[in-house]
């Protein structure tokens, strides 16, 4: 009898759970008993970031170059590191171009503490907080960050919910070369891949998509025979909602509300913003890893029911 049970039991699926272990340079993050990504948070790279990104059914959606060498894959642009969150001129310090080897004055993003680990059933979450210091060490943000992420299937779905206080007086700086951004694996980009980028407005490709403001974006495409998307949604919560996108047809996906001067061509637009001392600016951001196309996935609803319930 005890024998059947026994069976009966290693025969259903495990229930739903997110799980976290955590080393002094890195957090794994695993979902519903597979891995999902790891938060690294210290070492090497002058940021923190999460690599690589991988679905439900465990394929990997983004690029894993610099962090691995893949025969075959594309090596542009080092500091594309999976999934990551800085900007390229603040106080006209560089955050985003600001591995080792560029030319230009770069800043460094250092974790301070991870004040929760915290794994559930329905979800988990990380919350640290880092401190963005410019080339001289002077420190000109403090970064606190809520990461949420969420089990269950058909899809991978990350909240982010990041606030930034000037702990000196801190311009983010108009550039295009930022903010919350991913780099896709080969296969999804537009140039010379499968993908496809598609907005809340309808509008297909980098050439409607690139430097436009909308409240998401989905880009999909085709990966190891599988129909298969990433979006990033903008909450109306987060700062200059809805946020311009830097995304790119060589696999960049980035919202960047900064970079006004760039994606209008017009030296007269600025995109700047000054933080005195003490003073915040917050983003909330979501990223859903999901199978099928952008209708297929029901990203306008998803979007939709995300931000009206997401008020927090």
């Amino acid at each position: 009898m005890r024998s059947a049970a026994l069976a009966l039991m290693m025969a259903l699926p495990l229930c739903a759970q997110v799980k976290f272990a955590q080393s002094p340079d890195k957090i794994e993050i695993e979902i519903d008993g597979k891995p999902f990504s790891t938060f690294y948070i210290a070492g090497e790279a002058p940021k923190p970031y999460l690599a690589p990104l991988r679905s439900a059914d465990g394929l990997v959606v983004t690029r894993r170059f610099p962090m691995e060498k893949i025969e075959g894959e594309t090596k542009d642009h080092p500091h594309h590191r999976g999934l990551w969150f800085t900007h390229g001129d603040v106080n006209k310090i560089d955050f985003w171009m600001n591995e080792p080897g560029n030319k230009g004055r770069h800043g460094l993003v250092k974790l301070e503490k991870v004040q929760q680990l915290k794994g559930g059933k329905k979800q988990g979450t990380i919350r640290a907080s880092f401190t963005w210091l410019s080339d001289t060490g002077t420190p000109l943000l403090r970064e606190d960050r809520l990461m949420t992420f969420y089990a269950g299937s058909p899809n991978r779905v990350m909240d982010f919910d990041v606030t930034f206080t000037a702990l000196d007086k801190a311009t983010f700086g108009d550039t295009k070369e930022g903010f919350f951004a991913i780099r896709l694996r080969d296969e999804l980009r537009e140039l010379k891949g499968t993908g496809q980028m598609i907005n809340a407005e309808g509008k297909t490709g980098m050439k409607q998509v690139w430097g436009k403001s909308s409240p998401w974006v989905d880009y999909s495409g085709t990966l190891e025979g599988k129909k298969i998307g990433v979006a990033i949604f903008d909450h109306p919560q987060s700062f200059r909602y809805p946020t311009y996108w830097h995304a790119r047809d060589y696999g960049l996906f980035a919202a960047n509300p900064f970079g006004l001067h760039d994606f209008y061509n017009d030296k007269t637009k600025d995109g700047s913003h000054t933080l005195e001392k003490g003073q915040s600016i917050r983003f909330k951001y979501r990223v859903v890893i999901h199978p099928g196309d952008t209708t297929e996935a029901g990203i306008a609803k998803m979007f939709e029911e995300w931000s009206k319930n997401s008020k927090k």
